[in-house]
């Protein structure tokens, strides 16, 4: 394995690892199961029923596809360029202790209001639905790849929610599948919404 310059091997933390076989596991089948309830929930609409908004202020089933196809790349993103960057620090691991589990929970809960970061707002990067969903199936391929291949000690490099503290690298990954949980909510309740078009 190469170990990058700069990063000493030592004894005294708990010896890096890259994923064992369950962690990948329930990476990848917690991104599958959100890849399919994603596309099961925008299937069959017609165009009407894509760009229809609940209020004003609220997000079409349009906006709602477009936000998360562009937080896969983003937070796939965020984990390789920035988490992965940081200096290795197993030090950190007991803070993130039990937050798999968090994460998978917490960021779906649609009883939390939580605002977008700016650059993650829709603001029609796509012209069309079918451009919108290869954007998202690209985004989430990379990172099911990643989490298949990755020989990467994700457990021991840490960044910060602005909601849930210091997660891992790992806990980073899961919350790629929960956000896009999250958000598939959503779709589903403009779906409910008494106005949203018949047809």
């Amino acid at each position: 394995m190469l170990v990058p310059a700069g990063s000493a091997q030592t004894t005294a933390s708990p010896a890096a690892t890259s994923l064992s076989a369950a962690e990948r596991e329930t990476a990848l089948k917690s991104l599958q199961a959100t890849h399919d309830a994603f596309l099961k929930s925008i299937a069959g609409l017609s165009e009407k029923q894509w760009r229809f908004k609940p209020a004003p202020d609220r997000w079409s089933v349009a906006e709602v596809a477009e936000h998360i196809a562009v937080s896969e790349s983003a937070l796939l993103g965020l984990v390789q360029k920035q988490i992965m960057m940081t200096p290795a620090n197993p030090d950190k691991r007991p803070e993130v202790a039990g937050k798999d589990e968090l994460v998978l929970q917490k960021v779906p809960d649609r009883s939390r209001k939580a605002q977008a970061p700016e650059f993650l707002k829709p603001t029609n990067r796509w012209a069309t639905r079918e451009e919108t969903v290869k954007a998202f199936e690209d985004g989430r391929k990379a990172t099911m790849d990643y989490v298949r291949t990755t020989n990467d000690e994700l457990r021991d490099h840490f960044g910060p929610n602005p909601n849930l503290g210091p997660l891992d690298a790992y806990q980073w990954i899961l919350l790629i599948s929960a956000h896009s949980e999250r958000h598939t909510k959503q779709i589903e309740e403009v779906k409910a919404d008494p106005n949203f078009p018949k047809e």
